[in-house]
């Protein structure tokens, strides 16, 4: 079981959307493929009454992180894949670390193979194991699970076009399941199965038979939702150009039940 030392919240600053069972995820970010004003890119905050996990640091979610938790009270940082878009600001959290005023401890940091490698070579001086006084590396693969706080986090690969991992991720009874990113694929179905809620990225507007699918489109993502019984969708990271109120609705007609859009700063319960 990976754990912080708890922290104290900052005076003033509220829990924001726990639910009865305090089971909460909290878009951070969710463009692609680059930020814009407002619009951070893939990022997001699951939150428990024992651990506040960073799921994907895509550019601009470091910020929007600090609006719901201080920094000292991460638990765990979780990355599906090395797309600058779903990691970047890995180096921000360096930046942080690295220029306390006093020593913190590691932060755990779960990701593809050869994370931190990548992560290093974009610092000055690139040296091999440079980044372990600042984080307690872990590399996923397929069904990879750790125990984090009170959230068991199970990773399974998924199709694209780098090594990507989606998470599924449970606590009290409740499921919730992140896709990453995507095309459609049995582990996809497994990792949505009878989830309370799925999170499933829409990077693609029109499906290409003619080649593997390394995204989804609304309607492969209401599929997959329909399939595995996963009782709430939510779209997320859309393709540039495809309007959310087309792909909220392309998707709904093929799950039959409504669809939601991820959007900055709401809160979800579980």
């Amino acid at each position: 079981m990976i754990s912080r030392p708890d922290t104290q919240r900052a005076q003033g600053q509220p829990e924001i959307g726990t639910t009865a069972q305090g089971f909460s995820l909290t878009v951070l970010g969710a463009a692609t493929p680059y930020p814009r004003p407002d619009q951070p890119c893939s990022g997001y905050l699951l939150r428990t009454p024992h651990a506040r996990i960073w799921a994907d640091t895509g550019p601009g979610t470091m910020a929007e992180l600090q609006r719901h938790i201080t920094l000292e009270e991460l638990s765990a940082i979780w990355i599906s894949h090395l797309h600058p878009d779903h990691c970047s600001d890995l180096l921000s959290v360096y930046q942080w670390l690295s220029n306390a005023a006093e020593p913190l401890p590691p932060v755990p940091v779960f990701g593809p193979p050869d994370w931190a490698q990548h992560v290093e070579a974009f610092l000055p001086t690139g040296r091999r194991g440079m980044l372990d006084r600042f984080f307690d590396s872990h590399e996923l693969d397929d069904r990879h699970t750790v125990v984090v706080g009170d959230v068991t986090l199970t990773s399974r690969r998924v199709c694209h076009s780098v090594p990507t991992f989606g998470v599924r991720a449970e606590h009290g009874g409740r499921v919730l399941a992140y896709s990453g990113d995507s095309g459609p694929c049995g582990s996809l179905n497994e990792l949505a199965l009878d989830a309370d809620l799925f999170v499933c990225e829409s990077g693609a507007t029109q499906e290409t038979p003619s080649q593997d699918a390394y995204h989804c489109t609304p309607e492969d993502a209401g599929r997959v939702a329909s399939v595995s019984g996963a009782d709430r969708l939510v779209l997320t990271h859309l393709a540039p150009g495809l309007p959310s109120a087309e792909a909220v609705h392309r998707a709904a007609e093929v799950y039959g039940r409504t669809v939601s859009l991820a959007e900055v700063g709401s809160s979800l319960p579980i």
